[in-house]
């Protein structure tokens, strides 16, 4: 399963642990993914999609519909 969001296309990243003495070992910062089910009236049907909390602030802004399409243009859906 992977951790994208649909909406954004945010994805894990690599970083550094960083203890006390200085030693760094590899670690992943994942995005804050939830799985919602949203309703989209122009298509008259409920969608699950994996999005982010970023994403779900985009689809307050602008829409379901709207976030969809663009995220459809942008390759990410």
């Amino acid at each position: 399963m992977s951790r994208v969001c649909e909406i954004t296309g945010k994805k894990a990243i690599v970083g550094n642990n960083v203890s006390h003495s200085n030693i760094k070992t590899k670690r992943k910062f994942n995005p804050n993914l939830h799985t919602k089910k949203f309703y989209v009236p122009e298509l008259d049907e409920w969608i699950y999609l994996k999005v982010s909390a970023h994403g779900m602030r985009n689809i307050n802004k602008k829409g379901i519909y709207q976030c969809l399409i663009e995220a459809s243009e942008k390759g990410i859906l």
